[in-house]
């Protein structure tokens, strides 16, 4: 379907000037459109991909009630102080939060949030800091929106066990006659943590954690940087809203930022978990949140740190046996390699326990 014809279904404020393919992203097909309406308006046109997200109208109803929510908490309030936004919906010509074109395809159109930029690297502790700030101060204005305004629009996301449980049905059906190194290094990394998947969800039934609404994937490239004065001002990709528990978020902020290698490495052995970028994006975390947060979440956050690049991992390497159909991929092997980064990662967390605990705990002192 030609993307002009999509953007032209939603009411921009303006004719089109321009369209062209945007960002990496690797579940969802982006575009950017540039709008003349007071002098030049960019927008952000996307065809939520239905294979991940199988009822994708509820995305939109999640950042409705999300907006709306944010929208009341900022205003007026002390915590508007400094800016924190996050992208408007603009609805169809027949008053729609998104498009449904004529073969099925989901579309939605978002303000694109002027002079900001994304990295894909940490590259100073103030750029964790700001990391730190963006995803407690989103955590800050949602965690008392009301869970019943806010659908599953992925059910048994980051539930590890059911994930653990995919991966080995996958393997029972897969032939693989001879595994290379790499997938046996995958497959022991698995089998040796199977304890470790169940760990969140078992204080979530003990009722030591408490399931608030969450970003679901607050990685690096999520976070939008003003270009002129450096810091953080939104947080972006908000389909995986939904109820969760925040350790999620934190310990998937954590693998994305402190792993300066990136998730496809040259080498493997560049994979490294900074405990100065955690500590730096902790202590500003905590420096929004800790009116909320209680021992127990603090208690869970190592685990927390430990889990999700472990949970990627396995989700990795399942989507490359089962053909890679759930994460866009540029060569055949990209699956594979990111799911090896993962379980390095992760090793590398396990063998900095100690630390990592002691910098949890003192960087969520009281100021």
């Amino acid at each position: 379907m030609n993307p002009r014809y999509i953007a032209e279904a939603f009411d921009l404020g303006g004719p089109i000037v321009d369209i062209h393919r945007y960002g990496h992203g690797i579940i969802n097909d982006t575009y950017r459109v540039a709008v003349a309406a007071q002098g030049r308006r960019e927008v952000v046109l996307q065809r939520i991909n239905s294979h991940v997200f199988h009822r994708p109208e509820l995305i939109m109803e999640n950042l409705r009630s999300l907006l709306d929510h944010v929208r009341e908490r900022q205003t007026g309030a002390p915590v508007a102080v400094r800016g924190f936004r996050l992208p408007e919906i603009y609805t169809t010509r027949d008053h729609r939060d998104y498009f449904v074109a004529p073969e099925g395809d989901f579309w939605r159109a978002l303000r694109f949030i002027e002079n900001t930029h994304s990295i894909d690297t940490i590259a100073d502790i103030g750029q964790a800091e700001e990391v730190g700030f963006a995803l407690g101060r989103f955590h800050r204005l949602v965690h008392d929106l009301d869970l019943s305004r806010l659908h599953q629009t992925l059910p048994d996301f980051h539930i590890t066990p059911r994930y653990v449980q995919r991966f080995n049905t996958v393997v029972g059906i897969s032939e693989i006659s001879s595994p290379s190194q790499e997938l046996n290094y995958c497959f022991s990394s698995i089998e040796a943590r199977g304890p470790l998947a169940g760990v969140l969800e078992k204080g979530k039934r003990l009722g030591l954690l408490r399931v608030r609404p969450i970003h679901g994937d607050p990685k690096l490239n999520n976070v939008l940087f003003d270009k002129t004065t450096g810091r953080a001002s939104s947080l972006i990709d908000l389909d995986t809203v939904q109820p969760g528990l925040v350790q999620y978020d934190i310990g998937d902020c954590l693998r994305s930022c402190c792993n300066i290698a990136g998730e496809t490495p040259a080498e493997l052995s560049a994979v490294k978990f900074d405990l100065d970028i955690c500590q730096a994006i902790l202590s500003s975390y905590f420096s929004e949140t800790l009116s909320f947060l209680t021992q127990h979440d603090l208690d869970y956050l190592y685990d927390a740190i430990r889990l999700i690049p472990f949970e990627l991992g396995i989700r990795f390497i399942t989507d490359h046996l089962e053909g890679n159909k759930y994460f866009k991929i540029r060569e055949p092997q990209q699956n594979l390699r990111r799911a090896l980064t993962q379980f390095k990662l992760t090793a590398d967390i396990e063998r900095q326990e100690r630390e990592i605990k002691e910098l949890i705990r003192v960087s969520s002192l009281p100021a």
